[in-house]
């Protein structure tokens, strides 16, 4: 072990190792870092926000990349802007939508770097519209295990096996995005309530086209004919037009004035998210919203990163941490995501943050995650009696249905499953063994999992 490693963990805090943390602030130590991180190898590593340990490496090194955090270059009039990997989201937010420009892909959170979208190739509410990050990616420079910097561009090989390859292809540098135009930074949001599973799912399949953005919070606690009960939330950009004369937000229409709340204390109290609190938890949120509403209109922080208002929220956990877990099965497999709902309700998995996402066309990125049909994600307390175990039944029932799950939020998928849902692993590992020969990229995932 290196005498100045430092615990790293991912955000769900499940499996932390040590390692030597590097953080260039110019290209050149970023070749340097990449020349000398020794026989444990290194990997990229953003703001952390990669819910398990893809962004670890034990005994290594983690190149940490929010040094390089520079906006280069900003096309006002063709909606692009050229940055550093090291700018987050948020910092785009801060710059570009004053200037009537959004970013064309944002998770729940905005505190992920350019270089980790590409990296686990994000996806947001709008994948049925929109797709993943990297398709919005023009081109990306890429420090790879030679120490050459390489400007790649879409459709090429390596491009794709860059975008979703959590960083085991080398370093991005920058990357040219192409950007949304917007009028405001609020969002016109319809909101209504979906009695169970198949009045979500049929609500979701027959007007999802008339949104770009579409998500719905679903009570896993449920059961019976409550079943995957949820609330779906939809809307789109607000036109200038929505917004009222002599208001602040029509003098100002593109601010953007995201809220902040307190942080949770560092030692929260252990076993304060019982599946008897998530379950009331549950219940007030379903009964509070409401049957149906139309054009509300939200900050674009409320919509789309609520709990960024919570600095260090993964705290509320305990000690113990939590697993997120995600999946996706494909249009015709809705009895196999019917099932796992039930089995996730019957195992009372205390989740109170899990949501369902209908994806569109599949990505080009070899390892990238959304394919048509249907994703579900749910955070669950590590410390569940019986959850390993439990999530491995699904991984195999996901698997046969040819679903696959988030490489970017997985610390525990057997490797012998992989190829089961990422049926290109075989093109990656061999383009890996020809760019990288020496094994320069490597983190806790690619060793698990034999990437």
């Amino acid at each position: 072990m290196p005498a100045d490693a430092v615990s790293v963990t991912g955000w769900g805090r499940t499996a932390p190792t040590a390692a030597r943390l590097i953080r260039p602030r110019t290209y050149e130590q970023a070749v340097a870092a990449v020349r000398e991180c020794g026989a444990r190898g290194g990997i990229p590593r953003g703001l952390g926000r990669a819910y398990g340990d893809a962004a670890q490496n034990a005994g290594g090194a983690v190149i940490d990349m929010t040094g390089l955090d520079r906006v280069h270059a900003i096309d006002a009039d063709g909606g692009t802007v050229l940055c550093g990997a090291g700018v987050s989201l948020h910092r785009l937010m801060q710059v570009l939508l004053p200037l009537g420009w959004f970013v064309p892909v944002t998770p729940g959170t905005r505190q992920v770097t350019v270089g980790g979208a590409i990296g686990a190739d994000i996806h947001g509410k709008n994948h049925h519209v929109s797709g993943a990050f990297s398709r919005h990616v023009r081109s990306l420079e890429l420090l790879t295990a030679d120490g050459e910097i390489h400007t790649v561009s879409r459709g090429t090989p390596l491009f794709d096996a860059t975008a979703g390859g959590m960083g085991l292809t080398g370093v991005i540098l920058t990357a040219t995005l192409q950007l949304l135009p917007v009028e405001t930074s609020l969002m016109s949001v319809d909101t209504e309530r979906a009695t169970d599973l198949d009045d979500l799912m049929a609500r979701l399949t027959a007007t999802d086209h008339r949104y770009r953005y579409s998500v719905a919070w679903i009570d896993l606690l449920a059961r019976g004919g409550a079943t995957g009960r949820a609330v779906l939330t939809r809307g789109d950009h607000a036109p200038l037009e929505a917004l009222r004369e002599g208001t602040r937000a029509r003098r100002d229409p593109l601010a953007f004035r995201p809220s902040q709340f307190p942080s949770p204390p560092a030692l929260f109290p252990e076993g304060l998210l019982s599946r008897r609190t998530v379950g009331l938890f549950n219940e007030l949120w379903y009964r509070k919203a409401p049957r149906a509403r139309t054009g509300e209109l939200q900050r674009i922080s409320t919509f789309f990163h609520p709990l960024d208002g919570v600095p260090h929220w993964n705290r509320v956990y305990g000690r113990g941490g939590f697993v997120q877990y995600q999946f996706v099965v494909g249009h015709g497999r809705e009895d196999t995501l019917r099932r796992i709902v039930r089995r996730i309700s019957a195992h009372r998995c205390p989740s109170f943050l899990a949501v369902l996402k209908r994806f569109g066309d599949a990505d080009p990125g070899w390892l990238s995650f959304p394919v048509p049909g249907w994703t579900l994600a749910l955070d669950i307390p590590a410390n569940l009696p019986g959850l390993g175990a439990f999530l491995d039944e699904l991984d195999e029932e996901v698997a046969a249905a040819g679903g696959r799950v988030y490489l970017a939020k997985d610390s525990r998928l057997r490797p012998e499953l992989l190829a089961a849902m990422y049926p290109r692993v075989a093109d990656f590992r061999a383009l890996r063994a020809e760019a990288d020969p020496r094994g320069v990229f490597t983190s806790d995932l690619s060793r698990r999992l034999g990437l």
